[in-house]
């Protein structure tokens, strides 16, 4: 079963733009795991514009699932993720200033750096993941650091959709057999939504996760947050 975890960063955005503590991430994070949700995801940027690293720390207690943290594995990043222990680390190559993640690792040119950071993370127990684009190479090189996992990249297949679903999906269907191949597990992130999600899931045939955010959040503001995580597991067949 495909699982669905819940990235809150956006209920960050929107309790920052006042400065006080409403909407109170905590309390949405217990409440979409009350509702369903697998999972939930945050990815803390250096410039803590929606997720604080105090957040990561305060979040651990609450989350009773799975907590996944995504980011840049500088030297801040890697200390704070190995006091917090998620069950899941996300490796994402995003500059500092980046607006949002645009484009998977090159785990060929990156490789001796990733592996050296997969090792101190296996060493912790913590299950790691490489965000990738659909690309065999980087996923046959994503393999060689040891990774658990691989997440793909999914704008591409979101930007494409409307205008040939089977074309944006296939190289992810050959990119998750790929992986599968490699022992490596499938996750997929970005811009999937409920438009695109069941088309992708019934694609691919080792899917194990989906980080979704934006568009989840998105859809909370009309039909309610608990309503909305429904219809997204719905879309996961669950």
């Amino acid at each position: 079963m495909t699982q669905l975890s819940v990235n809150i960063n956006k209920i960050a955005t929107l309790r920052n733009a006042r400065g006080e503590n409403v909407p109170d991430i905590l309390r949405v994070a217990v409440h979409c795991q009350d509702f369903g949700a697998d999972g939930i995801t945050v990815h803390p940027r250096p410039d803590e514009r929606h997720i604080r690293r105090a957040d990561v720390y305060d979040l651990r207690p609450v989350v009773r699932k799975e907590f996944n943290i995504e980011g840049y594995p500088s030297v801040d990043f890697m200390t704070m993720v190995l006091q917090v222990r998620p069950e899941q680390v996300t490796l994402v190559p995003d500059a500092a200033d980046a607006l949002t993640s645009n484009a998977g690792w090159d785990t060929i040119a990156h490789r001796d750096f990733l592996t050296s950071v997969v090792e101190r993370l296996k060493e912790a127990g913590i299950r790691s993941s490489i965000f990738v684009d659909p690309d065999a190479r980087f996923i046959e090189a994503a393999a060689r650091t040891g990774a658990d996992r691989v997440e793909l990249y999914t704008k591409p297949y979101a930007d494409a959709f409307e205008a040939d679903a089977y074309s944006a999906v296939s190289p992810y269907v050959e990119a998750s057999k790929t992986a599968h191949n490699m022992g490596l597990g499938v996750n997929a992130g970005h811009d999937l939504s409920l438009r695109n999600l069941a088309f992708f899931h019934a694609a691919l045939p080792y899917l194990n996760e989906v980080s979704i955010g934006h568009a989840l959040i998105s859809d909370a503001l009309y039909l309610g947050l608990e309503r909305t995580i429904r219809e997204y597991l719905a879309c996961l067949g669950k």
